[in-house]
């Protein structure tokens, strides 16, 4: 009887009543360890809208880039918001995250170090050093992110640890083709794409050779390439537009081609360029005389500087694409012969 009475001396307690109005667990059992994930806390003082942690994040709807809007005063910001019931506390985001403070702090994780953080990004960004003339646009546009752009022994170098992959740099630059974005995946099919231009340009300008041999020192010879018929074999590579495009913006910003001709009406059967020539492309014999084997060609230029006849004629090749647009796009093509010395 007594115990009955005790019961329902507990049950009318007013503290007993509140703990069950709203049971939780006491302080104490939620302490949580120091290496403890929770759900990530946002920073949005920090945010530079870079969008690493929407990349990095494999939960879908678990995290989105927002923005605040403008007032007469301030432009809006943009920041991350997470979704609990998408997160699953995994701390992608908080280690892709470049800011320095982070914007984003979801718990110590030991096996994560700063300097093995990788960004998911498909294109990464360097700095051709051959056409970069050193004004340092770059490097004020990435002011964002510390150190991602720095001059090292006088060039401008990207970390590509440090670099979020946002393509400031490329659009600050005022040289076209000394920033350069390189696609990190589908390396085979650019290097096809890259095989497959650079051989039509070739089998272009074999096609102009006889108009080409006749040009004096100082004269250009120019040839259009429309791109028409280069992009309908590179989508056979493969179907990504972009990638073509800036893999053919590559090989004419920075390409520059030694044409090599060959005269055998002027040939003497002298035989001074057979022994000097280092990849047996060039040969003697008997019947034919000197022959010359253009797939063995390292175009060199020995036969050019040492035939006393002009046999062999060594033009220089530009190249420029004039429209970025897949549909319009011209490769405009620039020879004029070499200025090396013709030995005597």
């Amino acid at each position: 009887m007594s115990s009955v009475i005790w019961y329902l001396y507990e049950f009318a307690r007013k503290s007993w009543a509140e703990k069950f109005a709203a049971a939780k667990s006491e302080p104490e059992i939620m302490e949580a360890p120091s290496r403890f994930r929770d759900f990530p806390e946002v920073r949005k003082e920090y945010c530079i809208a870079c969008g690493a942690c929407t990349a990095a994040c494999p939960a879908p709807m678990a995290i989105k880039l927002v923005r605040t809007s403008d007032s007469a005063h301030e432009d809006g910001i943009t920041y991350p918001v997470i979704n609990n019931r998408g997160c699953i506390r995994c701390g992608f985001c908080a280690e892709v995250c470049p800011t320095d403070p982070k914007t984003l702090l979801c718990g110590e994780n030991h096996l994560i170090r700063e300097e093995f953080t990788i960004l998911p990004v498909d294109k990464m960004f360097v700095i051709d050093d051959y056409l970069c003339i050193r004004c340092k646009k770059c490097l004020k546009a990435c002011s964002q992110v510390a150190g991602a752009i720095s001059e090292v022994d006088k060039k401008m170098v990207i970390d590509q640890s440090k670099c979020i992959g946002c393509g400031e740099c490329i659009k600050n630059c005022p040289v076209k083709g000394a920033v350069k974005g390189i696609y990190i995946n589908h390396v085979e099919e650019q290097k096809e794409i890259i095989n497959m231009v650079v051989d039509t340009l070739e089998a272009r300008i074999e096609a102009d050779q006889d108009k080409i041999k006749k040009l004096e020192p100082e004269e250009v010879y120019k040839i259009d390439l429309p791109i028409n018929e280069l992009i309908k074999k590179a989508r056979e590579i493969i179907p990504n537009d972009e990638l073509i495009r800036d893999s053919i913006e590559k090989i004419t910003d920075r390409m520059k081609m030694r044409i090599l001709t060959w005269d055998d009406e002027k040939c003497t059967n002298c035989r001074l360029c057979t022994s000097e020539c280092p990849s047996g492309a060039i040969t003697y014999d008997k019947d034919k005389g000197v022959q010359r084997n253009p797939d063995k060609c390292l175009k060199c230029s020995i036969c050019y500087q040492t035939c006393p006849f002009g046999v062999a004629g060594l033009y220089v090749a530009r190249f420029l694409l004039t429209d970025t647009s897949l549909k319009d796009g011209v490769i405009q093509i620039t020879l004029k012969p070499s200025q090396l010395p013709i030995r005597s």
